[in-house]
């Protein structure tokens, strides 16, 4: 993400029209006529030195706006609630009333989900609140920006002690190295009773994502409407006017997803019309092809976004169906907080002299069995030209619908074969090179079947620099 961008914090992504419209106010009078919408279901906008100053808080909604990293918008999925499968007990009222206790701004990313449903990432957090079978308790999975691995705290967690606990663990993350540490201190600080044992690992069910555009039947005499905007850019003078729409019917939420696209539920079966001809009037398409829907990119990257048409465009002249996919297109090479099921990584730019540069190259990975959720981020291809793309892509789409649906059971034998034509190699967790022992590393001298484990003390990565200790072992697919 650019990190010139402001934001308006919009906590757990739901806001009412009135508080949407005041806010686009603010930024009119800023001079801006477009808006982002951020991956933690925030607003973003660039402002430069001229407009900083004509941005003044006026808001009677005390709307956060922050300039920097150091605050974190508070995700959740109320956005799924009462429209997709949810846990039994957790009810749009739920998202609201936990919300609402928060009184301060977060530090720490915190994501508040239900664990089946698919279109809020789960484990994209530092603080991750997933909802038991235990009617009003959590699992809290915990990675700390200074940790390497996640790890489930031991207890269930209250509904009405999670802003309590996380105000807690502001305080002392900073010196918390392990899980354990951190539960034997937050039992001295809260003195909570409330806490239950964990009884079974957590689940997470396998959910195809799901397609969230578009007029929907809600309950009996309710409807939904899903809109997504093509550009990642969403005119201000549209969203203030679908605002008043909003006021003048009665809708009181409007839900930002982290798919750069909005949800508005409640609409009363007597607006329906009233709304279709709204939107028709406004030219606005609400049927947008799936190939194109669910991708997720950095904010303001106009090269990530021509990269996108150009695949989207490949699908669809090969007749490609990738329902139930989603992509991810990242300049952080090995980063795993993706939630996609196939990420293109761009790989840093190189230079040859002054005066030519390379073509840059991309990496092509993948979550095993195409879910974010399992956190086991793998390699399909590296190093490959913007040309290879489409073929490797459509190469993996075949492969997910060829395992999709497929039994445990049934799938051992696949995952032999699977296994067959994999090969072990050791990765740099900072950009993802590979070194190959069958193959050594001739740019440094190093011959063929030099294992790992007798390489110098003081050996680097060849592209960044990385030291040893940063080389893990790992499994890639041979293509």
């Amino acid at each position: 993400m650019n990190d010139d961008l402001h934001r308006i914090l919009i906590s757990g992504g739901i806001t009412s029209p009135g508080e949407l419209k005041d806010s686009i106010a603010m930024l009119e009078a800023a001079g801006l006529s477009e808006v982002y919408f951020g991956s933690r279901q925030d607003l973003l906008f660039p402002l430069d030195s001229i407009k900083k100053g004509q941005l003044v808080k006026t808001s009677k909604y005390k709307t956060d706006i922050v300039a920097d990293r150091l605050y974190q918008n508070i995700v959740c999925s109320y956005v799924s609630a009462d429209i997709f499968d949810a846990t039994h007990w957790l009810k749009g009222s739920t998202y609201l009333y936990l919300l609402e206790q928060f009184d301060f701004m977060p530090r720490l990313k915190i994501n508040i989900t239900d664990p089946k449903q698919r279109l809020v990432p789960i484990f994209s957090g530092n603080l991750n609140f997933v909802a038991s079978d235990e009617e009003d308790y959590w699992y809290l999975n915990v990675l700390l920006p200074h940790w390497k691995k996640s790890a489930y705290y031991p207890v269930l967690i209250y509904s009405w002690d999670i802003v309590s606990v996380c105000s807690a663990i502001e305080e002392v993350y900073h010196t918390m190295d392990n899980v354990d540490q951190l539960f034997a201190i937050l039992n001295q600080k809260l003195q909570t009773h409330n806490n239950k044992t964990i009884k079974k690992e957590l689940q997470i069910p396998f959910v195809t994502f799901p397609y969230y555009e578009g007029m929907n039947r809600m309950g009996l005499d309710q409807f939904w409407l899903g809109l997504y905007w093509r550009n990642n850019r969403y005119d201000l003078q549209f969203l203030k006017e679908f605002c008043g729409f909003c006021l003048d019917n009665s809708i009181g939420k409007i839900c930002i997803t982290p798919w750069k696209s909005f949800i508005v539920k409640g609409i009363s079966k007597e607006s329906r019309p009233e709304l279709e001809r709204f939107l028709g009037q406004r030219g606005i398409n609400v049927r947008h092809s799936q190939l194109e829907m669910n991708w997720h990119l950095p904010v303001d990257d106009e090269e990530a976004l021509e990269l996108k048409r150009y695949l989207v465009n490949n699908f669809d002249q090969n007749d490609i169906s990738t329902y139930g996919l989603t992509f991810g297109i990242s300049k952080d090479v090995g980063k795993r907080s993706h939630f996609s099921s196939i990420v293109i990584e761009r790989n840093p730019s190189t230079q040859i002299g002054l005066d030519y540069q390379v073509r840059p190259t991309y990496n092509v990975c993948y979550f095993k069995d195409f879910d974010p959720n399992t956190r086991q981020y793998l390699v399909y291809a590296q190093d490959v030209d913007k040309k290879e793309l489409p073929n490797l892509l459509i190469e993996l789409s075949k492969e997910y619908f060829q395992q999709l649906g497929q039994e445990k059971t049934t799938a051992t034998k696949k995952t032999t074969k699977k296994e067959q034509a994999q090969h072990t190699v050791h990765q740099c967790q900072n950009c993802l090179t590979v070194y190959d022992e069958d193959i050594g590393e001739p740019q440094s001298q190093i011959d063929p079947n030099t294992k790992f484990e007798d390489l110098p003390e003081d050996y680097t990565c060849l592209v960044c620099g990385a030291e040893k200790p940063e080389f893990e072992k790992v499994e890639i697919a041979m293509v």
